[in-house]
């Protein structure tokens, strides 16, 4: 029965494939256009139309794109099969250190202390989804809002995996807590740094201002996120087994040490990302030598350790993979130069309406660009140098806007197949992109409609 109903799942590569494919389409829809820029800044009003051969010549030229500045033309069958190659090589930096986060867990698994801390927890809780679900998802939420983490919880999919399994959950109770904790802060960007250190400046508004109308709408979204996951879990998740809950056993030394050097490398994690400015390349390199510390610790042999990283390392290959794919769209539509006439056709419907109307126009722009664009700084600085004057000419304040971006953000890396970490997560935790789509669509239409609300609230009082 199970194995017939994963059969009619479309593959997530397969996703993908056909993501791309229409990102093909859309260049021979689309006109070409560009805006000039200053570094990676578009500098507004200085959109200008290129002509573009859309014509049968484009479909089979073997160039991927024409000199810059003259004419471009569509997406070729030569580009669509290059750009997967390219968006591979574009998101290297991340593809490797989700390998390593794959690498590092294989050793950490295979001391067997992540087994028996999972053992530790449920006792602790008395298997109690009421109180289990809530301390993880917050404890994830507020590294989310506050400090901007998403990459680093590609870490604690995995463990969380083995509390669900422990519990008798399949795959999906992992990607529901991590996925909707993480995505659910992100999307409110309490201090976020990622979102707001170029938005704020961008829109005119102090740094890290408007911090308490965010800090409620987090309130607001993580309470009904937490609700809904354990809901779901409750009563519509289907469960691997009916066997309680296992009765712990005792630490052994070794895994015991393993589990406070994994503390102690959250912490400093915490540090190198806020602090010192860690990046994919660093953490990546982070993540290889906490390998050899919890092999140490742990007791494994060099063979023993060399062999569980190897093993890790492969049971990422298809995250990676997805975060690649994930690039290939973006780069199609920079080559044949639609992107930015979808973002100046975007732009052009706003204008003659109330600020509210302009409030939450703003904010279906950014989700609409999210899909394009799902870099968090990469969109900010394609949309904020373009959408603030605008709304700034419609009446609405600089505050509003960065939220409009913050929200618009947030809804669509929910859901979109080119966030290649979403992807990462789903493949993380061998959860399907249609079976996730099926889960979180409920949660998505209600913050939808909760954020639309939040713009017109935020207009109203003048945020």
């Amino acid at each position: 029965m199970d194995a017939k109903k994963s059969t009619k799942v479309l593959h997530p590569l397969v996703v993908m494939i056909f993501v791309i494919l229409a990102g093909g389409i859309l260049t021979y829809i689309v006109g070409a256009g560009s805006f000039e820029r200053h570094g990676a800044l578009v500098i507004p009003g200085t959109y200008h139309a290129i002509p573009k051969d859309g014509g049968w010549q484009a479909l089979f030229s073997l160039s991927p794109a024409a000199p810059a500045g003259k004419s471009v033309h569509a997406a070729s069958i030569a580009s669509v099969f290059m750009s997967i190659p390219e968006g591979l090589a574009k998101n290297a930096s991340l593809i490797f250190m989700v390998m390593f986060v794959g690498g590092m867990f294989g050793v950490l698994r295979r001391t067997g202390a992540i087994d028996a801390g999972a053992d530790r927890l449920i006792h602790a809780t008395s298997s109690n989804l009421n109180l289990l679900v809530p301390i993880l998802m917050m404890a994830l939420a507020l590294g989310s809002t506050f400090l901007g983490f998403i990459s680093e919880y590609l870490v604690l999919i995995p463990i969380v995996a083995i509390v669900g399994e422990r519990l008798g959950y399949g795959p999906m109770f992992a990607a529901a807590i991590v996925g909707v904790a993480a995505k659910v802060g992100y999307a409110t960007s309490v201090t976020n740094p990622l979102a707001l250190i170029i938005a704020q400046p961008l829109a005119h508004v102090p740094l890290f201002s408007g911090i308490g109308f965010r800090l409620a709408l987090f309130v607001v979204f993580i309470s009904l996120g937490i609700a809904y996951v354990v809901v779901y879990l409750r009563f519509g998740a289907r469960t691997l087994t009916t066997e309680a809950a296992q009765i712990a056993s005792g630490l052994s030394h070794k895994q015991s040490a393993v589990l406070l050097a994994l503390l102690l490398a959250g912490i400093v994690l915490v540090f190198g990302s806020v602090i010192w400015g860690w990046h994919e390349n660093e953490i990546g390199a982070y993540y290889i030598g906490l390998s050899f510390i919890f092999a140490l610790l742990g007791g494994l042999s060099a063979r023993e350790a060399a062999d569980a990283f190897v093993d890790g390392l492969k049971n990422m290959m298809l995250a990676a993979l997805l975060i690649g794919l994930a690039g290939s769209v973006q780069i199609l539509l920079q080559q044949s130069a639609v992107l930015d006439t979808l973002i100046f056709e975007a732009t052009r419907a706003i204008g003659g309406h109330s600020r509210a109307v302009t409030a939450n126009e703003l904010m279906g722009i950014e989700m609409l660009l999210g899909v394009l664009i799902p870099s968090t700084a990469g969109k900010v600085a394609v949309s904020m140098p373009i959408l603030a004057p605008i709304a700034q000419l419609s009446g609405v304040s600089g505050q509003t806007t960065v939220l409009a971006f913050i929200l618009g953000n947030g809804l669509t890396n929910m859901i979109t197949p080119t966030s290649g970490m979403l992807l990462a997560y789903l493949a993380t935790a061998r959860v399907g992109y249609t079976e996730w789509l099926r889960f979180i669509s409920p949660l998505f239409v209600c913050l939808l409609l909760l954020s639309a609300l939040a713009m017109t609230v935020a207009v109203a009082i003048g945020y």
